[in-house]
């Protein structure tokens, strides 16, 4: 008879060794990540639901002229006739702050991987791994280090999310052509300003694609976390899921479409925007 696996039993220690040595910490990460994500909210509500479609019309107009515009305004003004605003609010919270702390992570360390190919040998099995694990096993470590909430679905869904970014990073940073980083040191740049001036300017529309797919990969997540207490949308789909209403779940899932597409679209027009002035 073969015996059973042992890397079970050893993960399971490794959190409640966490959970038990580490609590304070978690409990300090548990209230700075709250506080963002309130402080996205209580800025996204304080006007009438009118006022942020348009400042967000605006920026879109700016950003990708009257295309973009029409659809973030016709979309939001969809999902307020739906009757999911305060729950997409929410929602939209979760990804910024999953998405602002994936790239604080994902960047240096794509730097790095891009700079130092050891580093690189050791990450890319590691999100390997990150990218093929099934995404509800993130959770289960989350809610036992942070509790029910919204912490757990945010360190889930930077989990999940922060690969692309790490490994687009790295890529940008590998394509900057040689000649130009030999031009960079014959004028006697350091290492910090051959990497300001040189390679993260022409790696930046690579390194936007990486955000945009860590963008959608964050939203993807959030929603899965509505299962382990994460608020917004993505708790009307489950709710609908568990309550087999089949209106309701068509409607919120519409909700997180619409607002899947306009992050995409902003996204995807910074990205056109960078490469142009590239």
């Amino acid at each position: 008879m073969i015996g059973k696996s042992p890397i079970g039993d050893w993960v399971e220690s490794a959190v409640n060794f966490l959970t038990v040595h580490a609590e304070g910490f978690f409990e300090g990460l548990s209230t700075i990540l709250e506080a963002v994500v309130n402080s996205f909210t209580w800025v996204f509500q304080l006007g009438p639901f009118w006022m942020l479609i348009a400042i967000l019309t605006i920026i879109a107009f700016i950003v990708g002229r009257w295309s973009l515009a029409l659809l973030t305004g016709i979309g939001l003004l969809m999902i307020v006739w739906l009757g999911y605003w305060e729950a997409t609010i929410l929602t939209l919270s979760l990804v910024l702050t999953s998405t602002v702390l994936s790239i604080l992570i994902g960047v240096p360390l794509g730097i790095l991987s891009g700079t130092i190919n050891g580093v690189s040998k050791v990450l890319r099995p590691l999100m390997d791994f990150m990218q093929t694990m099934p995404a509800f096993v993130y959770l289960l470590p989350a809610v036992i280090l942070f509790g029910l909430g919204i912490v757990p679905g945010i360190i889930a869904s930077v989990i999940f999310a922060v690969p692309p970014t790490i490994r687009l990073t790295d890529l940008g940073i590998r394509q900057v052509p040689q000649d130009m980083t030999e031009a960079a040191n014959s004028f006697g740049s350091t290492p910090w300003q051959r990497l300001w001036k040189v390679q993260l300017p022409i790696a930046l529309p690579t390194l936007m694609a990486g955000v945009n797919q860590t963008i959608m990969l964050s939203l993807s997540m959030v929603v899965i976390a509505s299962m382990i207490g994460a608020q917004g949308v993505g708790t009307e789909v489950y709710r609908a899921v568990t309550q087999l209403k089949i209106g309701q779940g068509f409607e919120a899932g519409l909700a997180v479409v619409l607002l899947a597409i306009i992050l995409d679209r902003f996204s995807q027009r910074l990205i056109k925007s960078n490469h142009a002035r590239h």
